[in-house]
């Protein structure tokens, strides 16, 4: 396990930094849900046992969130680096190994990654979020009060994140399973789109959409109390978040695993805004042709704009629907809102852990990506492409990236943060249905710093690319 991991330590550093992060996001959400428990508890809040409740159910949304997204870019991330070592494989294939042996390998790279990344995150952020308390509670921003911060309870997140990094890998490596040994003979290369497109992975795209939509409609309708009238489902108003969160997480998961069959047609009708050069034709022609390669890198930039417009949108909701069930129950929200914004607060500061998770994703997909087409970019060099279109052509991928990208991600994040928001608040005394509450400002400032993300994250490999020459470009593996 060791020696397979130390023949490829340099393919797992950004796998290291996403389970570090999400172990570290796990530890101080549980240490920074233990400190507002006890804040809340010393205000006029803390004498309903629902706010208890609601911060305790919030946490664990945000936590499970930063372990999902940090499992999806883990898998992408393996899936990537499988395709850059198709040829070896095959090589191995070829002298005697079995498919199967060669996945254990890959899995066990997986669990040595986890383990590595979870100890490492999680003893970095048990000891800031001590400190924090402490210099918090020194600077009076804090009440003094006996703040339990280290609890075993933070082995959890560690736990965790070994195992979903270790099960990320499992299935990033299926690919394995169908590399033959006469692809020793040529490069390494995508699936063609053909063998993308499977019955299998359409029924269960479906099943998972389905159902996930069906739980994320359940859930805002129990919020609402549309079945107050119903005896079994009438006391369950309360917990509507509880049944959207699962359906939220499976219709993503159905989009997810869906994106090859329908990103590509987005990135080429994002790529015909480009222009018609031919560095912008190619461009758009690459996102139908590499199917799996193009929605693997479009998909890292979904999750993440995704996951910070959701938060926004939601948080929005939330302090929208708690200022218009305050107009009508006055003495019953009083103090509310500014438990509410401290408590933004800190979630969007843990909330940018998710992010940074997933921006690591779409950097280190790219990255990847344009290193390991080193032989099809050397080709467009020995056909006549000058370098300067080369780049042309990889910024114009990028470019369309970002346009699909951002655009996906907003109109999902929109959708999953009002269905948050109307699930958790909307069975509040005053609450009910609201119209999703859109923050012009930070929407644009989302598309933005995607854009920016997009375009540099390709600049580096690309040139890195070009500098080599045609005919060493060629001779890859």
């Amino acid at each position: 396990m060791i020696r397979a991991f130390r023949a490829n330590a340099r393919d797992h550093r950004a796998s290291i930094l996403v389970a570090a992060l999400s172990s570290a996001f796990g530890v101080a959400l549980l240490a920074c849900t233990n400190v507002l428990a006890t804040y809340i508890r010393s205000t006029e809040m803390g004498e309903y046992g629902s706010t208890q409740v609601a911060l305790t159910i919030v946490s664990g949304i945000f936590f499970v969130i930063a372990v999902y997204v940090g499992a999806i870019v883990t898998t992408n991330t393996f899936a990537t680096i499988i395709a850059g070592r198709t040829r070896q494989i095959a090589l191995l294939r070829l002298i005697g190994s079995s498919a199967r042996a060669q996945r254990r390998s890959v899995a066990s790279e997986g669990l040595t990654v986890g383990v590595i990344g979870a100890v490492a995150g999680g003893a970095g952020a048990a000891a800031l979020s001590l400190l924090a308390v402490r210099l918090l509670t020194l600077g009076s921003v804090l009440p003094a009060a006996s703040y339990r911060v280290l609890t075993p309870s933070l082995l959890v997140p560690v736990v965790t994140v070994v195992l979903t990094t270790w099960l990320a890998s499992w299935a990033g490596s299926r690919r394995v399973l169908t590399v033959s040994p006469m692809e020793a003979l040529g490069a390494a290369q995508e699936r063609p789109s053909a063998a993308v497109r499977t019955v299998g992975r359409t029924v269960a795209t479906s099943l998972l959409l389905a159902a996930g939509l069906a739980l994320l409609v359940l859930g805002v309708l129990l919020a609402l109390g549309v079945f107050a009238g119903v005896p079994a489902l009438a006391g369950l108003s309360s917990y509507g978040i509880l049944v959207a969160f699962p359906g939220g997480v499976l219709s993503f998961t159905g989009l997810v695993l869906a994106a090859p069959l329908f990103m590509p047609a987005v990135l080429r009708g994002a790529g015909l805004l480009l222009g018609r050069g031919a560095a912008a034709r190619l461009a758009a022609a690459n996102a139908v042709r590499n199917p799996e390669r193009s929605s693997r890198t479009a998909i890292g930039l979904v999750i993440g704009v995704t996951l910070v417009t959701m938060f926004v949108v939601a948080a929005e909701s939330w302090l929208q629907m708690i200022r218009a069930a305050s107009d009508q129950y006055p003495g019953m929200y009083a103090g509310v809102e500014s438990v509410l914004t401290i408590t933004m607060v800190v979630f969007s500061v843990l909330v940018g852990f998710s992010a940074v998770i997933a921006a690591i994703g779409v950097v280190n997909s790219l990255a990847l990506s344009v290193l390991q087409r080193a032989r099809e970019l050397g080709l467009l060099r020995a056909l006549g492409f000058t370098a300067a279109q080369v780049r042309r052509m990889v910024l114009a991928e990028s470019a369309q990236v970002t346009i699909a990208g951002v655009v996906t991600g907003v109109l999902l994040g929109t959708a999953y943060g009002w269905a948050g928001a109307q699930s958790l608040l909307a069975g509040i005394p005053g609450g009910g249905l609201l119209l999703p509450v859109l923050p012009w400002p930070y929407l644009l400032l989302i598309a933005g710093a995607g854009a920016l993300l997009a375009v540099l994250a390709s600049v580096a490999p690309t040139r890195r690319a070009t500098r080599i020459s045609p005919v060493a470009a060629l001779a890859v593996d």
